[in-house]
C-alpha cells in the first residue's frame, strides 16, 4: 500500500510526520478542526439538498430588507460545528440529551391534549414569560403547535448552550458568536411562516386571503424601498406632533443650530443649561410629545434651556474632525449662551457619545484654566470602553474595519447602518414582530413616536467617526492620561474638577449601568450616580407620574457592585432628583433672558431647519 504522503506509514496530518501520540492536544485538536472544515466544504460541494437549500436562501426576499449578517450567521454556526468535533463524547452526550427533551415535550403536548379531550385539567408548561411570539392560546392548547413551539425553543436553548461551553475560546470572540447564534434562532423561530403561525393563519381565513395580499403588498414595498418598516412615517414630524416646546434657533453654523426655549414661569435660575445630544440621533428624543418631553419638564422647572441640534453630515463634510465637533458645538454654544444670557457659567448635560464629547471637552478645558462650565451631568454615557455592552460584537476590528471602508467609499456612515446594528440588539421587538405584522398580518407598521425617532437617525462624518470609534470602542484610549491630545491638550479626565451627576440605566444593553458608573471613578470632582430602571431610551425618557424606578446611594463605593448593594430604591422618575441637584448649582432665580439677543437674533421658530434633513 502506497504510504500518506508527508511520512511513514501510519502518521497523519496533526504532527506533521510525527507518531499522532506525541502530538499536543491543542495542535491535534486544531488539526481535526481543519479537516473537518475541508470535510464540510467538500460536503456542501457535493450534496445537492445542501445546495438546494443555499439558493433558497439566497433568493428568501427577507434577505433584502431584514438586517441579518447571514454569512457571519453561518460562520458562527460551522464554528460551533466543527469544535464540537474536538469533543465527541461531550456532543453526544448533549445531542443525546436534547433528543430526550424533544421527545419528552412532544409526549406531554399530546399528553395535555389528551387530558383536555377528556375534561382533565391541563398541567403542561406556559412558554417562557414575556416572549410575545407565543401569545396566542393555540400555542399552548393544540398540541401541534405546542410541540412545534417546544421543540424550537429547545432546540434554540440547546445550540446556544453548545457556544456557551466553549470555555477555552476568547471571551470576546465567544460573544460575538453567541450573538450570531442568537439572530439565527430568532430567525427560525415558526411564529415567521405562515403555514405555522396560527394567528396569521386565523387572520387569512377571516379576511378571504386579502391579509396575505396586504402582506405581498407591503413586502413588495418595502423590496423597493430596500428596508422594513417599523413605523408609520406619515404619522409623525418634528414641528408637527413631535419637538412642541415652543423655542426660537439663535445661532446656527455649519454643524449646529442652537435652540433656546421660551421660559414658562415668572423667573428663572440665573445659571442656564446647555444640552448635548449625540450626534447619531436626532435631538427630538428629549422632546417628543409633551407628555413625556424633558425638556418642556426642565423649562416648567425654571431652567433656562439650550439644546444642541445638530446638522445631518453629508460627503462634503467629510473632513469634519472630533476637534470641529468640540469648536462648533459646546464651544460655540457656550459662547453664545453666555452673550444672551449675561451668565459667567453654564452648566451642561451630555447624552450618550454626547457625554463622551463632553468629558474630553472638560479635560481640555481644564487643561486650560477655562471654567466657563458650572457643572456637568453625564446620561448614559461611556468613557471607559472596556465594557460596552452588546455593540461588542458589532464593534470589534473586523467590524470598524468595515464601517470605516463604508466610510471611505461615502464620505460617511448612513445612518441605516447604525440603525440595523441597534435594532439586531433587539431583533425580536424591532425587527421580527414587524415581519409578523407586516407581512404575515398584512398590517400597517404602527404609529410609535419612539420608534418613529428612532428610524429618523443621522449619518456620521467620515473623520470624525472614524477617530471616535478607534480611540473609544477599538483602543479605549481615554483610560490612559496623555495618550490622547485634543486642542494641543492631553487628555486626562482625572483633571475634572466640577460636580458632576451621572446617570445609567438598569438593562441598557448600549451603555451598561455599571460602566456608565465608572465616570464617578474616573474625574476629580465630586460624582453622584443615579440608576433608573429600564433600558437606554426608556430609563431616561420616564418623565415624573410613569412607572419609574430609581436608587440613589450618598455613601463613596469602590465598585459599582458595591454601589448597587447599598443603594436606596425610589418609586417615581429619576429627573426630581436631577433637577433638585441641578438647581442647587443654578444660582438665585431672576427675571428670564430675551430670545436670543443682538448679536444672536433668532434665526427660525424651533425644532430648526437641521433636525428636517434626511
Amino acid at each position: 500500500m502506497p504510504r500518506p504522503a508527508g511520512g511513514e506509514a501510519g502518521q497523519g496530518a496533526p504532527g506533521q510526520g510525527t507518531p499522532w501520540w506525541t502530538v499536543p492536544p491543542s495542535e491535534f485538536g486544531d488539526a481535526i478542526l481543519a479537516a473537518g472544515a475541508k470535510q464540510a466544504t467538500a460536503m456542501l460541494t457535493r450534496d445537492p439538498m445542501l445546495k438546494a437549500i443555499d439558493r433558497a436562501w439566497n433568493a428568501n426576499p427577507l434577505r433584502e430588507v431584514v438586517p441579518v449578517d447571514w454569512a457571519e450567521v453561518a460562520r458562527a454556526l460551522r464554528t460551533v460545528w466543527l469544535r464540537s468535533l474536538s469533543r465527541p463524547a461531550t456532543t453526544l452526550a448533549a445531542a443525546a440529551s436534547l433528543n430526550a427533551s424533544l421527545w419528552g415535550a412532544a409526549m406531554e403536548a399530546w399528553q395535555d391534549a389528551a387530558r383536555r379531550w377528556t375534561g382533565e385539567a391541563a398541567t403542561g408548561s406556559a412558554p417562557a414569560a414575556g416572549d410575545k411570539r407565543f401569545a396566542a392560546p393555540e400555542w399552548q392548547a393544540n398540541p401541534v403547535y405546542r410541540s412545534l413551539r417546544d421543540a424550537y425553543l429547545l432546540a434554540s436553548d440547546w445550540l446556544l448552550r453548545q457556544n456557551e461551553a466553549d470555555t477555552d475560546l476568547d471571551p470576546a470572540e465567544r460573544e460575538r458568536l453567541q450573538s450570531h447564534l442568537r439572530q439565527f434562532v430568532d430567525a427560525m423561530s415558526p411564529n415567521l411562516l405562515l403555514a405555522s403561525n396560527p394567528v396569521a393563519l386565523k387572520r387569512a381565513v377571516e379576511t378571504g386571503g386579502a391579509s396575505v395580499a396586504e402582506g405581498v403588498r407591503n413586502l413588495l414595498a418595502d423590496l423597493k424601498a430596500g428596508r422594513l418598516s417599523m413605523v408609520d412615517e406619515t404619522a409623525f414630524a418634528p414641528g408637527r406632533n413631535l419637538a412642541l416646546t415652543p423655542g426660537k434657533v439663535v445661532h446656527r453654523n455649519r454643524l449646529i443650530e442652537l435652540i433656546q426655549y421660551e421660559p414658562s414661569t415668572p423667573n428663572v435660575h440665573a445659571t442656564p443649561l446647555l444640552i448635548l445630544p449625540p450626534w447619531i440621533n436626532k435631538y427630538y428624543i428629549l422632546d417628543m410629545q409633551p407628555k413625556n418631553s424633558m425638556v418642556r419638564y426642565l423649562v416648567a422647572q425654571g431652567f433656562t434651556v439650550f439644546v444642541v441640534s445638530w446638522k445631518n453630515p453629508d460627503a462634503s463634510m467629510e473632513d469634519t474632525t472630533i476637534e470641529d465637533y468640540m469648536d462648533l458645538g459646546p464651544l460655540e454654544a457656550s459662547d453664545v449662551i453666555r452673550d444672551i444670557t449675561g451668565a459667567k457659567q453654564v452648566n451642561v448635560m451630555g447624552y450618550c457619545i454626547g457625554g463622551t464629547l463632553l468629558a474630553m471637552l472638560l479635560s481640555v478645558l481644564a487643561a486650560k484654566g477655562d471654567n466657563r462650565f458650572a457643572s456637568a451631568t453625564f446620561m448614559v454615557s461611556l468613557q471607559d470602553f472596556s465594557r460596552v455592552g452588546d455593540t461588542a460584537v458589532f464593534l470589534g476590528e473586523p467590524g470598524i474595519d468595515f464601517v470605516e471602508q463604508q466610510m471611505m467609499d461615502r464620505g460617511y456612515l448612513d445612518s441605516r447602518e447604525m440603525s440595523n446594528m441597534f435594532n439586531l440588539l433587539r431583533s425580536n421587538d424591532l425587527i421580527w414582530a414587524n415581519v409578523v405584522n407586516n407581512y404575515l398580518l398584512g398590517e400597517k407598521p404602527p404609529a410609535f413616536d419612539l420608534l418613529y425617532w428612532n428610524s429618523d437617525g443621522t449619518r456620521m462624518a467620515r473623520t470624525a467617526h472614524s477617530w471616535y470609534l478607534r480611540n473609544t470602542y477599538v483602543e479605549n484610549n481615554l483610560m490612559v492620561p496623555g495618550r490622547i491630545q485634543l486642542k494641543g491638550e492631553a487628555i486626562d479626565l482625572g483633571r475634572i474638577a466640577l460636580d458632576v451627576y451621572a446617570v445609567g440605566a438598569e438593562k441598557d444593553h448600549i451603555v451598561p449601568w455599571d460602566a456608565a458608573w465608572r465616570i464617578t471613578q474616573l474625574v476629580g470632582g465630586k460624582a453622584r450616580y443615579v440608576l433608573a430602571s429600564s433600558g437606554h431610551i426608556a430609563g431616561i425618557i420616564n418623565p415624573p407620574g410613569g412607572k419609574g424606578i430609581y436608587w440613589t446611594n450618598e455613601d463613596k463605593a469602590e465598585s459599582a457592585e458595591a454601589w448597587r448593594a447599598a443603594a436606596t430604591r425610589h418609586d417615581g422618575s429619576w429627573w426630581t432628583d436631577w433637577t433638585a441637584w441641578l438647581a442647587e448649582r443654578s444660582g438665585p432665580r431672576r427675571k428670564p433672558p430675551g430670545l436670543g439677543s443682538t448679536a444672536h437674533p433668532p434665526l427660525e421658530d424651533a425644532p430648526g431647519l437641521y433636525v428636517l434633513e434626511k
